[in-house]
């Protein structure tokens, strides 16, 4: 299972004095293999992460620790996510 984490910015100043820290806490993740992928979106309303390998509550924690959500930058929601294997073989 995997857990999709949608980070909706709720004060812009704070959120951009916090996202260097959001950027390599994210980046540590990764290479622990706990994030899939991550990224703004195009509206510049938040972005999302992608935990793998993590429990539910794992991904909570992890997702309650990044700076941007423990600064108060931007609110969290959480859902569990199972991606579709559209490969032909």
């Amino acid at each position: 299972m995997m857990y999709v984490a949608f980070l909706t910015i709720r004060d812009a100043k704070l959120n951009q004095a916090v996202r260097p820290e959001h950027l390599q806490y994210v980046a540590r993740l990764q290479e622990k293999g706990q994030v899939l992928m991550a990224g703004p979106f195009q509206d510049g309303s938040g972005g999302m992460v992608i935990y793998q390998n993590v429990t539910e509550s794992e991904a909570r924690s992890l997702a309650e620790n990044d700076p941007v959500i423990s600064s108060g930058a931007r609110e969290l929601r959480l859902t569990a996510w199972n991606p579709l294997d559209l490969r032909s073989d």
